[in-house]
């Protein structure tokens, strides 16, 4: 090996044990001041919960406030563009969700591009949905409900959170997976809709589980199926709708990002700190008295997710014909 040869090596070898303490020393004095944590919905449904959840626990671990700040509208699309555009200093974060994903292909014009915009922290928890009906509804089954839909092309009214919201795409990918057709009925929000399923207004819904559980055990409603992969330990008498359309799956996501040129060291901690959060047996507790199913991993397991999860709902939305803004 020449001189110069051994002379590069021995800088570049320098050079990556320095960086190794710099990025100790930025995780160490992170945060440095309050933290905010962006969330693009109005307080009380799943993102906010969530959010408030994990940001105590972050503040007892991390020495800073961790301030939950409401900025709803446009479908999480407000408070996304708020953080791309903060400084990448950890201090500004966003809670992410599968509107983010959705809305890669829902909107035209975005000032934004989330995956190129925002950097994956970690991935907090899943929340599925269940296919709802009232237990007068002609089909007990989901074959029983295909056969039904395909029997009487657009008659049965399907109810949503909204256009474009993840329960609104569960039903969607549902009607193409399975060839039927289904007259969309959308709602400003999760209540208003499952209160017109209760009252007969509309026949099916794929309704947020903590908000369907307690009218399944009442009997006011029924359940066909539930949207995750294979059965929950919840509800283990409830089939998967993938037991009977193969490779369906659908949920609301939910996790954590910050601006892309965030430090690593910053993400780093972060991610260790929410899945230790996600160990954690009361904090466990609590999530599972959600309805969700945690899903801890690294920044690059929920990159992948996110684009997987993008590239599914793109199809969706595509198929559809959905556009918005």
């Amino acid at each position: 090996m020449n001189a110069s040869r051994r002379g590069f090596l021995h800088l570049a070898a320098g050079a990556a044990a320095a960086v190794a303490p710099l990025r100790s020393a930025k995780a160490q004095t992170y945060p440095a001041r309050p933290v905010r944590i962006m969330v693009g919905f109005a307080p009380g449904g799943s993102a906010d919960i969530v959010a408030r959840l994990i940001g105590p626990w972050l503040s007892q671990r991390l020495g800073q406030p961790f301030v939950i700040e409401n900025r709803p509208g446009a479908g999480n699309n407000i408070a996304t563009e708020a953080v791309a555009k903060a400084p990448a200093d950890g201090h500004t974060l966003l809670l992410v969700t599968s509107a983010n994903a959705i809305n890669a292909s829902l909107y035209r014009r975005l000032n934004f591009d989330f995956i190129r915009d925002i950097a994956p922290i970690a991935d907090i928890a899943m929340l599925p949905f269940v296919m709802l009906v009232k237990p007068e509804f002609p089909a007990k089954t989901v074959p029983e409900f295909i056969a039904y839909a395909r029997a009487h092309p657009g008659d049965v009214s399907m109810a949503s959170a909204g256009s474009g919201t993840v329960p609104h795409l569960a039903g969607e990918l549902f009607k193409m997976m399975a060839g039927v057709e289904m007259t969309h009925v959308p709602y400003r929000g999760g209540g208003p809709a499952l209160a017109d399923l209760l009252g007969g207004q509309v026949q099916v819904m794929f309704g947020a589980m903590p908000d369907s559980v307690g009218h399944m055990r009442s009997g006011k409603l029924r359940a066909l199926a539930v949207t995750t992969a294979t059965r929950m330990g919840r509800l283990p008498d409830v089939p998967a709708v993938s037991e009977f359309l193969a490779g369906y799956e659908a949920y609301a996501l939910h996790g954590l990002g910050a601006p892309k040129a965030t430090p690593v060291a910053v993400v780093d901690r972060l991610n260790n700190e929410i899945n230790a959060a996600l160990a954690d047996d009361a904090m466990k507790s609590r999530f599972v008295d959600l309805g969700t199913t945690l899903l801890p991993g690294s920044p690059s397991d929920f990159a992948t997710l996110i684009a997987r999860e993008t590239a599914k709902w793109g199809k969706v939305v595509r198929a559809a014909n959905l556009t918005s803004g």
